[in-house]
């Protein structure tokens, strides 16, 4: 049987009032709770404490879009994992493309990272993907791999049941365009191969997630590819009709 994950990334996106709202229709909007559908909200960190309220007897958790890897000190500006801790975030998503892309985090960074929330015992969503230029010039796996690996340097065994990595195309976020399923099963199954490699037997478990442009007209057809666990989903998360569209075609798999 599988498990799975469905992780709404609000980035830059909503107020302390349609936040609220906003979760208040997925609580009221969930049909059932299916243990091996988990659910996952993302807000902006000035939303997370209303969010977390608002959730607090739901099903639903809540995470981080981004942490620094010092638990404290003079980083002016930056919002450390104990306080992430304290507004109760349990996930928190690093390493995301637009990160990469506009703040020019390294995979070094990203590792340093990893370790952070893993140590203080949370679940850190490790993205990775290739832009349109390395795919057309046929590195997709070369850079996944890379990544990978210097991602996951120096974790230790009993880290890695709380690992989720988040596959996301770079070309297919924020573009309309989602990998056929063809080009999801590849990459899926190659990303399952290298976790197995690098981390051994246990790495089975893993919840490898989908992150380039999930949808509620697309989510039961990618949803039910091998070593797919789920969805790190952006702007569908932020209505509540498709997000709940989407859960329901995970639990429907199950």
């Amino acid at each position: 049987m599988k498990n799975f994950l469905i992780a709404g990334n609000w980035k830059m996106n909503t107020t302390t009032g349609t936040a609220t709202e906003l979760v208040k229709s997925l609580i009221t909007g969930i049909d059932k709770d299916v243990p091996e559908v988990r659910i996952l909200v993302c807000p902006p960190f000035t939303n997370i404490s209303s969010v977390a309220q608002a959730l607090s007897d739901s099903p639903i958790a809540v995470g981080a879009q981004n942490c620094h890897f010092e638990y404290k000190g003079a980083f002016t500006g930056e919002i450390s994992i104990p306080m992430l801790i304290d507004l109760g975030c349990s996930y928190i998503i690093i390493g995301h493309s637009e990160r990469r892309t506009y703040f020019h985090e390294t995979n070094d960074l990203i590792n340093k990272k990893a370790i952070a929330i893993l140590t203080a015992g949370l679940k850190p969503i490790i993205c990775i993907g290739e832009t349109l230029d390395e795919r057309t010039a046929e590195h997709t796996f070369m850079v996944l791999e890379k990544q990978l690996s210097v991602c996951l340097q120096n974790i230790e065994e009993s880290q890695i049941e709380n690992i989720v990595i988040a596959y996301e195309p770079v070309w297919a976020i924020g573009t309309g365009i989602s990998a056929t399923s063809e080009q999801v099963a590849e990459a899926h199954t190659f990303i399952r191969e290298q976790l197995i490699n690098k981390l051994g037997k246990k790495a089975e478990s893993i919840l490898i997630l989908y992150g380039g442009s999930l949808t509620a007209e697309n989510a039961k057809e990618i949803l039910k590819i091998k070593n797919v666990n789920g969805g790190l989903i952006g702007g569908a998360s932020l209505k509540a009709e498709s997000f709940l569209s989407i859960i329901s075609s995970a639990q429907s798999l199950v």
